[in-house]
């Protein structure tokens, strides 16, 4: 079993910058990707960014130039880099850990707030 805990989020100012991580534990083999993924009030969960284990990294369209993904093998994390926010940014966020045969687990989410 995957265990995914996520931290870094809370309360920014509309410009400003935050980084969110994802930290791995258990059993972690072959997996496909990783990725963050957030749900504002009363809207559907939207991808945000996703890190292939092999290939290149792909955003959704709202935060194209502001967002950078990442990820850390020794460490078994994964990073969002959140610049530039906007009020329309504010969601709780979620990572997804993506397996072979479909497998996937999910964090708890952490709640990004931004304020105008």
């Amino acid at each position: 079993q995957v265990q995914l805990v996520e931290s870094g989020g809370g309360l920014v100012q509309a410009g400003g910058s935050l980084t969110l991580s994802c930290a791995a534990s258990g059993t972690i083999g072959s997996f496909v990707a990783m990725g963050w993924y957030r749900q504002a009030p009363g809207k559907q969960r939207e991808l945000v960014a996703r890190i292939p284990s092999i290939g290149r990294s792909t955003y959704g369209d709202s935060v194209k130039g502001r967002f950078a993904i990442s990820r850390d093998n020794a460490k078994n994390t994964v990073y969002l880099q959140m610049d530039s926010l906007k009020p329309e940014d504010t969601a709780v966020y979620y990572c997804k850990a993506e397996f072979r045969r479909g497998n996937e687990y999910w964090g708890q989410g952490t709640q990004v707030t931004v304020s105008s």
